[in-house]
């Protein structure tokens, strides 16, 4: 089982307070051999709930380290790659990269992120780590 991220708990306590009921802590997908961690899968009956109910993954990233460009490059990686085996293995499932408040104030508000969150069709989560919530939901 892989480490989880320092943020992990703060992200939880965010989807919670938003709503969310987490149901994976990881969501574990195998593919053959090979087994991938999401670090997190929830779900919400939404106001109305004659749409059903919302289900979502979430892969939470720090951005702590040293690059930011690496840190984008990792959590882009991630998220591909998870994207792809969710819409194979569970479809309904919507996938969010958890990005720190930070992070989406730098990095992602740059040139780069700009790109990055359009051209990669990136979800995001953007929270507060302190206060522990959401700050925004990027579609």
């Amino acid at each position: 089982m892989p480490a989880k991220n320092m943020y992990h708990d703060a992200v939880i306590d965010a989807l919670r307070a938003d709503g969310w009921t987490i149901t994976h802590d990881p969501l574990s997908l195998k593919v053959g051999d090979r087994i991938l961690h999401v670090d997190l899968g929830a779900e919400r009956l939404p106001i109305g709930a004659e749409r059903g109910e919302e289900k979502i993954a979430v892969e939470v990233q720090s951005f702590a380290g040293p690059s930011p460009v690496a840190d984008l490059q990792q959590a882009l990686g991630q998220f591909t790659l998870y994207r792809l085996v969710l819409a194979e293995q569970q479809p309904e499932r919507v996938l969010f990269l958890a990005l720190p408040q930070f992070a989406y104030d730098g990095i992602m508000s740059e040139e780069l992120g700009a790109i990055v969150l359009a051209g990669a069709h990136l979800r995001a989560l953007v929270f507060d780590p302190a206060a522990r919530e959401v700050v925004r939901w990027i579609s």
